[in-house]
């Protein structure tokens, strides 16, 4: 009987993993496809287990006046997750698929004298860019963070939640940028996040690395308004400006500083501009060789003038697995 169960426990050892079934294992119809058995005893069965998420980028070329490059093609891209190159199987120009936005307004006791003046940039901006195919999520934040209302194409509906915004006190900007983040990722399609502050955070419950994380991991791409009033203000939060210019270089957006109503509209548009001309690239990992649990993208674009001052954004990177 001792022998019979040391014979049991090591077919049981060695016989094969099941492993989940990659997409191209099943019919058009949604249905696995029929299993082949291996009728030769000296072929041995190779079951692997591959990763195929499906891992979207999407790319921001600008010349050197800011303005967006629209006319480049596949061949012009090249990318790399962790310094081994990947095989580009999506490529397309992205100004027809869906955007969600949050836009997050700090209404903190700092920013009473200009926020009439980023209300009315922010109604211009969400008449501007909203298509029907498009949903736009407002956010306030002070001391609390409130969604005033939930994802809709519905410009009558976002005007009347901007009226409501209200003067707080303190300032809870990572609660927002995560609790935005965490709104937008079950969403579809590119995902925007565009934040008004004056860069302070006085009382959030998330720190930075929690905030970052976050709108990784929903794909997010962060802008960031800067409202500097007075440059040389002894309260000004260096550390909170750095905090954001470096969370939009990581997700592949932009930051900007306004001090003044046409500062404020400009930055919009130039958002608006952004999002009508970028590229989507996506494809398959490859096999990974870190165990890192953030894995590295790099974009190279070429057959454009070397001295034409191009620059390509795009998110730095994503998570294997979730935080939540």
């Amino acid at each position: 009987m001792k022998s019979l169960l040391v014979c049991l426990a090591l077919a049981g050892a060695i016989a094969p993993a099941q492993v989940p079934k990659p997409p191209w294992a099943t019919s058009p119809s949604g249905t696995e496809k029929p299993k082949s058995r291996n009728t030769d005893p000296q072929e041995p069965d190779t079951t692997f287990k591959v990763d195929v998420k499906l891992v979207n980028v999407f790319v921001t070329v600008t010349d050197d006046h800011g303005a967006p490059i629209a006319s480049l093609k596949k061949e012009n891209f090249a990318l790399q997750e962790d310094g081994k190159e990947q095989r580009i199987a999506v490529f397309d120009k992205e100004s027809a698929l869906p955007l969600s936005i949050v836009l997050a307004i700090d209404t903190s006791l700092s920013t009473r004298k200009d926020l009439p003046l980023e209300l009315g940039s922010a109604r211009r901006f969400a008449h501007a860019i909203l298509r029907p195919v498009d949903a736009l999520s407002l956010y306030e934040f002070s001391e609390i963070v409130s969604e005033l209302t939930p994802f809709t194409p519905d410009l009558n509906r976002i005007d009347r939640a901007i009226n409501r915004l209200r003067l707080g006190s303190a300032t809870a900007l990572y609660d927002a940028l995560f609790l935005g983040s965490q709104a937008l990722e079950p969403r579809q399609g590119r995902k925007v996040f565009v934040v008004i502050t004056d860069g302070g955070d006085t009382m959030s419950k998330v720190d930075y690395k929690d905030a970052v994380r976050a709108a990784q991991q929903a794909e997010a791409i962060v802008y960031s308004i800067i409202v500097v009033p007075i440059e040389a203000s002894a309260g000004r939060d260096t550390g909170g400006e750095h905090a954001l210019i470096q969370l939009s270089i990581d997700t592949g957006g932009k930051y900007f500083y306004a001090t003044s109503a046409s500062q404020l509209d400009d930055a919009f548009r130039q958002i608006s501009d952004e999002l009508r001309t970028q590229y989507l690239l996506a494809y398959y990992p490859s096999q990974r060789f870190s165990d890192s649990d953030f894995r590295r993208i790099q974009i190279t674009v070429s057959g454009l003038p070397p001295d034409s001052g191009f620059k390509v954004r795009h998110r730095t990177g994503y998570y294997t697995s979730k935080s939540h």
